[in-house]
């Protein structure tokens, strides 16, 4: 297949733009091309550029600067400790726990299955090494799993509210547990 250029010249406007969208693999991955579909069919409608989205508080979030780390614990106590410490010592904003998760993994050469409880905790991402530390230093396992990801989007307001509650972490020397 010949990649190239719509032949505009058959197309009017609107039609052009689409086809624009997805003639231009290389400037474009296909998921971008997908997200600006929408875009750009209300541009046309409507013959004036969509508006830009903006947060309530006048500054944009940030993208990644937000995360949402992933903490197994071996039961509801354990979460719930471990949960409650980070939220008081503000190395979080908020804790889910999602119980009586199946876990399924190789441990010292044999596979294993257990029942766990999931952590879902939201926190800036420069926190995250903290909060990996301070989980480790109180988490029963030997090797305590604590994985984060960047959270591109969201709800502006509450990706702020993450980064307030999260501003100012007190001093562990006088934080409880």
């Amino acid at each position: 297949m010949r990649r190239g250029r719509a032949p505009t010249f058959l197309l009017g406007g609107g039609a052009a733009l689409l086809l624009s969208l997805f003639w231009m693999p290389t400037l474009l991955p296909a998921a971008s091309r997908l997200l600006l579909l929408p875009r750009a069919l209300l541009s046309m409608a409507s013959g004036s550029p969509p508006a830009q989205p903006s947060s309530a508080s006048g500054s944009a979030y940030v993208p990644g600067s937000v995360s949402a780390a992933f903490v197994t614990c071996p039961n509801e106590k354990v979460a719930k400790e471990i949960a409650r410490a980070v939220v008081e010592k503000r190395l979080a904003a908020c804790v889910n726990l999602v119980p009586q998760i199946t876990s399924i993994y190789e441990w010292k050469g044999k596979i294993e299955e257990d029942s766990e409880v999931l952590m879902m905790i939201k926190t800036q991402s420069s926190l995250v090494p903290a909060l990996t530390d301070f989980v480790r230093s109180v988490h029963p396992y030997e090797v305590a799993e604590v994985i984060a990801l960047p959270v591109e989007q969201g709800n502006s307001p509450y990706l702020q509210w993450v980064r307030q509650v999260t501003e100012s972490v007190p001093d562990s020397s006088t934080a409880p547990l």
